[in-house]
């Protein structure tokens, strides 16, 4: 199969990519590069633009008729930032998303599997959710998430458009190549602040809420392999027309997780075992826009997809520790 990836040379774009090829398929990338470094393209198909450049996307279609798909990633990520910006994150996330959309349908290429995120869901007394839990997204950019899903539920039920919404949990590593992996110079996510505490390139961890109705205070999420995360999207896109069919509705959701609950301490006391030794910790309170956090009930990817994890939480640690020695080579800085 031919898949369009949009945000292909971002960190998960790019590992999707590389997961496709595994698997037999073609990815073709759509990146502005606003975030996503080019040597992440390596050689693939490459179309540098705007999602919402409607020219660029009759042109992508017109040199690759036959593709099958699109994986929509392509979006600003970092949660505080969307609190101090969320005209940006609602214009590059909402906006042209709906000009992708529209020109995809009016293209003929209606498939679309949609990256979403586990910050949308409530908070639960025992932080396990299913697919239809309720949702209080705490920050601009888990409800530009939401506004998505809403988007292409409609669009689902109006148009010839087709959605599965993965709603990821917390992505970590590298893939196994150790070609891509977290780029950002200072790494917002928890594994990458860890990695440079780790590495001697800050002088501590900090561990940002500690007072969460957690077991021991801190925040909750599910860690899963990125290089598992990037395989759940090559079953999506295998899989299509047969997970549509048999929920039989236009659109669907489905958890991507582990199914298992870590707390920020038990992810330090692992990354520290892995590691070999101890990393420098200080506490301060929750970051604007911070969830306590929740980890996935992943019966309906199973079910539907035949998907499960099956790298470990310390496979995760390790991959990113690898990463981090790593990626000089790359990206030209620690």
């Amino acid at each position: 199969m031919k898949v369009l990836v949009t945000g292909g040379a971002g960190y998960l774009g790019s590992i999707t990519a590389k997961a496709l090829e595994e698997a037999g398929h073609t990815p073709v990338i759509l990146d502005s590069l606003l975030n996503g470094p080019l040597v992440f393209v390596r050689d693939r198909a490459f179309y540098e633009g705007d999602i919402a450049d409607r020219e660029l996307l009759r042109r992508i279609v017109a040199e690759h008729p036959d593709l099958d798909a699109t994986i929509h990633m392509a979006a600003r990520i970092v949660v505080p930032e969307s609190v101090e910006k969320p005209y940006e994150y609602y214009r590059d996330n909402v906006s042209k998303s709906l000009e992708l959309f529209d020109e995809l349908v009016a293209l003929g290429k209606p498939r679309i599997v949609f990256s979403s995120s586990a910050s949308l869901y409530a908070t639960k007394d025992d932080f396990e959710v299913t697919e239809e839990d309720a949702l209080d997204p705490q920050s601009p950019y888990a409800r530009t998430k939401r506004m998505m899903e809403q988007v292409l539920q409609d669009m689902a039920v109006a148009t010839d458009l087709r959605a599965i919404i993965l709603r990821y949990f917390n992505p970590m590593g590298s893939d196994p190549d150790l070609q891509s992996g977290i780029y950002a110079k200072e790494p917002s996510h928890v594994i990458g602040q860890l990695v440079m505490a780790a590495r001697g390139l800050k002088d501590n961890f900090t561990i940002t809420g500690v007072e969460h109705p957690t077991r021991d205070g801190t925040g909750i999420r599910d860690y899963i392999h990125v290089w598992d995360l990037a395989r759940a999207h090559v079953r999506a896109i295998e899989t299509f027309d047969e997970v549509l069919a048999a929920v039989d509705a236009p659109s669907t959701i489905i958890n991507i997780g582990t199914g298992s609950g870590v707390t920020v301490r038990e992810l330090v006391e692992s990354f520290q075992r892995v590691f070999g030794s101890e990393v420098p910790l200080a506490e301060a309170p929750p970051r604007p826009g911070d969830a306590v956090g929740a980890f996935a009930k992943v019966d309906k990817s199973a079910e539907l997809l035949g998907w499960r994890t099956e790298l470990s939480l310390d496979d995760a640690i390790a991959s990113a520790l690898a990463w981090g020695e790593k990626r000089q080579e790359i990206l030209g800085y620690e």
